[in-house]
């Protein structure tokens, strides 16, 4: 009912509706792609390059911010009912996932048009999709959690999400990041597996080594599980923060 309820009025009063979900990244992509198509000349498909990045990064960002802002609403539940206390976070990332899933419809089109093809290496897609989750929900669950203590982080979260998008490779190549500290801001930042993950699966067209599928795994639900405690030993204090 909640991912309902967050789905519906997400786009209850929006003249396209869901067509958002799929006009935001494409909008997205073409203005990083007017803007650093001619910086980034070397990268082959640049346009898909991007929205591949995009569209993990998206639905990442939107939905720990998100987490933030319902878990703050929701916490006023909390002295009236009981209400599990994770249930507000998790609904979001799950709605966020629909909206990740819609977001695909694009980003064929896109591969269709620059001659990106779909290797079997995609059908390992919804293992790339639940480390996605699983790191968003981590995510969430500290922010969020943080957040009903000290109201003010959501006004810097945006600010740390800008930073750490440039500090991941979204829009510029990889090369770019390989070159500053030997690679270091690369293998530091755990959001850089994810969307590695996906772009081999979707992008390169080929199934990674095991090396990678551990490092993805170990930064998904490392993270995962240091919010889950983080959050668990917090919630029982939620109702008296509101």
């Amino acid at each position: 009912q909640l991912v309902r309820r967050d789905i519906v009025a997400r786009y209850k009063r929006s003249v396209l509706g869901v067509a958002w979900t799929m006009l935001n990244p494409l909008g997205t992509m073409l203005i990083m792609v007017v803007v650093f198509s001619q910086v980034f000349r070397t990268t082959e498909n640049y346009s898909a390059y991007v929205l591949t990045g995009i569209i993990c990064w998206t639905m990442f960002s939107q939905s720990t911010s998100m987490a933030m802002s319902s878990m703050v609403w929701g916490s006023q539940l909390f002295k009236q009912i009981y209400v599990p206390r994770t249930a507000f976070v998790v609904s979001t990332i799950l709605a966020s996932m629909v909206n990740f899933i819609l977001s695909l419809v694009p980003l064929f089109i896109v591969y269709a048009m620059t001659g990106v093809q779909l290797r079997p290496s995609a059908l390992l897609l919804p293992i790339s999709m639940l480390f996605l989750f699983s790191f968003s929900l981590g995510v969430a669950l500290l922010v969020s959690s943080i957040a009903v203590f000290f109201p003010d982080v959501a006004d810097l979260y945006p600010v740390v999400l800008t930073a750490w998008m440039y500090l991941t490779p979204i829009i510029m190549p990889l090369d770019f990041y390989r070159e500053i500290l030997n690679g270091i801001l690369l293998y530091i930042n755990p959001f850089y597996y994810i969307v590695n993950l996906f772009r081999i699966l979707m992008l390169d067209g080929f199934v990674p080594h095991l090396q990678t599928w551990v490092a993805t795994a170990v930064s998904a639900f490392g993270i995962l599980i240091i919010g889950w405690i983080f959050f668990s030993l917090r919630a029982d204090r939620f109702a008296y923060h509101v």
